[in-house]
């Protein structure tokens, strides 16, 4: 951030305290957008409350709705940040602000070599995700697999909202008029409707569901793949989101990946799921989930994502055939290929040029940057 990695400076303060006041506010601030601010404060300096605005604003923003709402941070933070900065070091405000680097009380706490050459938890993560952000997950070593598991925890997502049809009573004129409550008020001044009563429509967040294929070829990624699943579950609670796997058969993960322990949760997965790394028919697969969840509710206006490199052994008619059955029913569909980013790729392979054609959105997942950019598409309201 600084030229001096050896002190902390007010500069990772903003980043950290603002990001979480951020996200407390309902915005969609994956760890990528937060090493993003950090980058361009670390240009252009915090002395200036418009460079901060404007840097945050290029950053954190993803939609044309949310200006507003970080307008209002930015002015509720800004106005606190010089006088948090002044009194207390970005070691404790990551603590209080960051609860990914205070979970494990052993690094919450300050050593002696820490006082000697300290470095913030966010320079730790932002150096690691510098290294493994666009690292393929295939190459990865056990030891980078470990620090990747840590840094997947550090992804947020925020729940897109989609329009209920309940409503509720407002003020506000532009919205529908309730005539039963208008016929009640009249009631009280002698059957004259002196003032209409108006109700709007609520918002609820909208449901994300999850289908991983678990087949042979998509070994490498598998264990990233269902790490971001338990995350995006834990963060968006298992009443709006669902996780399944597909390989030879349709399993249901939701119940074993509400477990908060990543490793226990990801054991019972293990276990639950009996067709690891064998054939792939994901025709089949949907056809299954369409039949028992599809058109139940599960996928109905939700954002369904299927995570695979799309080479399938069953019938390519089939999977077209329940990719459009499932586009009837989603309110988009996500295809995430962690091939797509390979040098010359193209979606050639069968099953990958039959889906194709339903999807709504078509990306990576082989890095950890392309999972921070998926969880960010995961929480965009379109």
């Amino acid at each position: 951030m600084g030229a001096d990695a050896s002190t902390d400076s007010p500069a990772e303060g903003l980043v950290v305290g603002f990001a979480s006041a951020a996200r407390l506010a309902g915005l969609a601030v994956p760890t990528g957008s937060t090493l993003a601010f950090a980058e361009a404060l670390s240009r252009v300096g915090v002395a200036r409350r418009s460079s901060v605005y404007w840097a945050g604003r290029a950053t954190l923003v993803r939609n044309p709705g949310d200006i507003a709402t970080y307008d209002r941070v930015f002015d509720a933070f800004w106005a606190g940040f010089g006088v948090q900065a002044s009194t207390t070091s970005v070691r404790e405000i990551l603590v209080a602000h960051d609860g990914d680097d205070a979970e494990d009380g052993a690094d919450a706490q300050v050593r002696p070599d820490d006082r000697q050459a300290p470095r913030s938890a966010l320079q730790v993560r932002y150096s690691a995700w510098e290294t493994l952000g666009e690292k393929d997950f295939a190459a990865y070593t056990d030891d980078e697999w470990s620090e990747a598991q840590r840094l997947l925890v550090a992804l947020r997502f925020a729940a897109e909202l989609r329009r209920s049809r309940r409503r509720r009573p407002t003020h506000h004129r532009h919205a529908h008029p309730d005539l039963r409550a208008t016929l009640r008020r009249a009631m009280r001044t002698g059957g004259e409707p002196m003032h209409l009563a108006y109700r709007r429509q609520t918002q609820r967040p909208r449901r994300v569901v999850l289908l991983l294929d678990v087949s042979g070829s998509m070994e490498p990624y598998a264990r990233a793949l269902l790490r971001f699943a338990h995350v995006a579950l834990r963060a968006r609670g298992a009443a709006r989101t669902e996780v399944f796997t597909i390989g030879t058969r349709l399993t249901r993960l939701t119940r074993e990946l509400s477990e908060p322990d990543p490793d226990a949760a990801l054991g019972r997965a293990a276990i639950a799921v009996a067709d690891w790394s064998g054939g792939t028919r994901l025709g089949e697969g949907l056809a299954q989930f369409n039949d028992r969840w599809g058109i139940r509710g599960a996928a109905r206006g939700a954002v369904v994502a299927v995570l695979s490199d799309g080479w399938d052994r069953g019938d390519p008619a089939e999977l077209a055939e329940q990719m459009a059955r499932l586009g009837r029913v989603a309110h988009r569909v996500v295809w995430v290929n962690p091939l797509k980013a390979s040098p010359g790729y193209a979606p050639l392979a069968r099953g990958m040029a039959a889906a194709l054609p339903y999807v709504d959105q078509f990306v990576d997942g082989h890095s950890l940057n392309a999972l921070g950019s998926l969880a960010a598409v995961l929480s965009s309201a379109r």
